[in-house]
């Protein structure tokens, strides 16, 4: 017992009182976030270069290609910074393209023709207008063919129709009502169609400082999304930045024979054992940290109410136990290999285990007490992630099922690290030869 502790100790304190640890302790949550602050920082900058669109106005007279033009050249008169000149938005020109004739085949070797022009650059894309556009009545909304196709090689910039669609809409309906002979204002009309949207809140609440009455605020439902992706976050981050260097340690010290020379004063189990608990209290103490820095930040900008004590209380005893599950397995990767390269095939089946809950994390969210919801946090290997995100997502859950969830947490927790002494007794003195699947499970089961 007292080597293992020893074990456990030295393991610590060498992870911890590196520069590596800190370093990484700080830039761990830069990398998670860098990509919505390199978002912010780049807002700013973007493609000035002059994009051409043609315009196919399929309506009698081309009746709504006026409404575009005038946007467009609404618009262009923005792309300059009228203080340095410069051009700070994409110039848009326009290219008013004749219909072809109206029939199946003419209208598609048209679109292929413009297509081309896109491939070739000389177009950014191509809005066809349908002349069915303008119809109101019963028999002519009901066609399925697009009636507003825009096309381009570039589909995730949309700049383009999210600038005209509100304009081109305004102008189809107000061809509509002349041709419906509607005699009330058109803007009073418009205000009779705006559509009703329904915006989900939390439960209304009173008070308990003030005694008022209040609906659920803008941040208690960014709070309701944030803090339960954050904890899920945060618990899987922390197994991979604890569990992967221990593994790569066990396999140094085969590669060095150093584990010839430990195992002439300690048991294989005893300095398993000790490893995984140095490497449990590492990812406790970054859990701390981290959990301490966010709690901080929460009480100062006043989203205290949203991280109870119990949650964290919670989170800290999964996150140590799902600490314990992984690093064993982890482990028992390291013990079975003789070089980095070999312990990519037999990772994979971990990482996958390790992941699952990130793959069900959308589904669980939107229903956090449904039966699969349920019965997924009560798989062992998803259960400390699976269990934690429910208990962040209001309502909670009852009682008892995080209490079942840590006792089916600690008996697999148990079963693994059994099952890792076994493998490691054998494979932390193998050389030469990594071990395969089925060497591992007669390792397991035979003496």
């Amino acid at each position: 017992m007292r080597k293992m502790l020893v074990v456990a100790v030295r393991e610590y304190l060498a992870a911890v009182r590196t520069k590596a640890f800190l370093i990484t302790l700080i830039i761990m949550p830069v990398l998670m976030s860098g990509s919505i602050l390199i978002q912010w920082l780049l807002k700013d900058y973007r493609d000035t270069k002059t994009k051409k669109f043609a315009i196919i106005d399929r309506t009698p007279g081309t009746r709504l290609y006026p409404a575009i033009e005038k946007t467009i050249q609404a618009y262009n008169e923005k792309t300059i910074d009228p203080a340095t000149h410069k051009a700070i938005l994409p110039r848009f020109d326009l290219e008013l393209v004749s219909a072809s004739m109206n029939t199946s085949e003419a209208i598609a070797e048209q679109r292929l023709e413009l297509s081309e022009r896109v491939r070739k650059g000389e177009l950014f894309g191509f809005l066809e207008i349908s002349p069915e556009v303008l119809g109101w009545s019963k028999g002519e909304m009901g066609k399925q063919e697009p009636l507003l196709r825009y096309q381009s090689n570039r589909p995730t910039n949309l700049d383009f129709p999210h600038l005209i669609e509100k304009p081109l809409l305004h102008a189809i309906q107000d061809i509509r009502m002349d041709e419906a002979h509607l005699q009330a204002p058109r803007e009073q009309i418009r205000a009779i169609m705006r559509p009703v949207s329904i915006e989900a809140l939390g439960l209304t609440s009173r008070n308990p400082a003030t005694g008022t009455i209040e609906d659920a605020s803008l941040q208690g439902r960014i709070a309701s999304v944030a803090v339960p992706i954050g904890f899920m976050m945060l618990m899987f981050m922390v197994i991979m930045m604890t569990a992967t260097p221990l593994m790569q340690g066990v396999v140094e010290e085969k590669m060095q024979r150093i584990a010839e020379v430990l195992l002439g004063s300690i048991r294989p189990f005893d300095l398993m054992l000790g490893k995984l608990l140095g490497m449990t209290a590492v990812s406790l103490t970054i859990t701390t940290v981290y959990l301490g820095s966010a709690y901080g930040a929460a009480r100062q900008y006043g989203f205290a109410e949203y991280i109870p004590p119990d949650l964290l209380a919670w989170f800290v005893v999964f996150q140590a136990l799902a600490a314990l599950m992984y690093g064993s397995l982890f482990i028992a990767v390291g013990a079975a290999c003789t070089d980095m390269k070999e312990t990519q095939n037999l990772l994979w089946p971990v990482m996958l285990l390790a992941m699952l809950p990130m793959f069900l994390m959308g589904n669980v969210l939107q229903e956090p007490n449904s039966t699969v919801a349920v019965g997924l946090s009560f798989f062992p290997f998803a259960t400390p992630m699976l269990m934690i995100l429910r208990q962040s997502v209001p309502p909670g859950v009852p009682s008892w099922q995080p209490v079942l969830g840590v006792g089916l947490v600690m008996l697999a927790t148990l079963l693994c690290v059994w099952v890792a002494g076994r493998i490691f007794r054998v494979g932390i003195l193998m050389q030469g030869k990594g071990a395969k699947l089925n060497e591992m499970l007669r390792w397991v089961f035979h003496d």
